[in-house]
């Protein structure tokens, strides 16, 4: 079924309450100046012109233009997915990860038998491809390590690097700059640096910071979570003046 470009909060609640019974959804909340969204976006694309996700309903959510659902489902961060059926959230996925919401979707599509190891093959688009190459791809140099820890860090207005994700931090430190964001209402972009050590490495040396987590506006660190806590304490609008300084 063809990805349905959410217009309206009328038309997200005719679709999602109207013949939609043991129907599997999958709202995918993105923005348009979240990088990580581009590649996401092509994945749930292809995902739904295939034949054994023919029943799903897939619908796309601009979190910016659609303010109040995004709050209806606590969406801080982008790409964000709900997969729900019968009214009732199966499960949510935070972040870019191809190989992740191929298997969280093959998992709740009533159509197919529980994943195996090969559940995800037909599926993965040339995204999670390409994700696969480069890990196969000889170590890098210190380099293009720091090339590619300059992108990541302007990946998004405001970037996170936390253990774990916002749904699931694996850290209580973590915990709390997720919920100061969202407590502050700051739309923000985050990597997992548990899945790439070289990340996890490389930015504390980038960064001359040597914990986690690490925050980031227009690609300028910020701080870890203690110095975040006192610029709030000091300027109660410190996201505001970080993000247009």
């Amino acid at each position: 079924m063809p990805v349905i470009d959410i217009t309206s909060q009328d038309q997200f609640t005719e679709l999602t309450t109207e013949n939609v019974q043991d129907k599997l959804m999958t709202l995918y909340f993105y923005t348009t100046w979240a990088e990580p969204c581009k590649t996401m976006s092509a994945v749930v694309s292809a995902l739904s012109e295939e034949p054994v996700n023919k029943e799903v309903m897939f619908l796309a959510v601009n979190a910016d233009n659609n303010a109040e659902i995004a709050e209806l489902f606590e969406v801080s961060s982008v790409p964000y997915f709900v997969l729900v059926r019968n009214g009732t959230i199966l499960h949510e996925l935070s972040g870019a990860d191809p190989k992740e919401f191929v298997k969280a979707l093959s998992r709740f599509n009533g159509s197919l038998e529980a994943p195996s190891s090969q559940a995800g093959a037909p599926h993965e688009d040339q995204a999670a491809a390409a994700k696969e190459d480069e890990e196969d791809q000889p170590e890098e140099t210190e380099e293009e390590l720091i090339e590619r820890l300059k992108k990541l860090t302007q990946a998004a207005p405001v970037m996170l690097f936390m253990k774990g994700t916002p749904a699931e931090p694996k850290c209580g430190f973590s915990r709390q700059m997720v919920g100061i964001l969202r407590e502050y209402q700051v739309r923000f972009g985050f990597f997992d640096i548990l899945k790439d050590d070289s990340v996890r490495e490389g930015l504390k040396k980038f960064s001359d910071w040597p914990t986690f987590p690490q925050l980031y506006t227009s690609g300028e660190f910020q701080g870890g979570l203690d110095i975040i806590k006192e610029s709030l304490e000091e300027d109660a609008e410190f996201f505001q003046h970080a993000m247009h300084a």
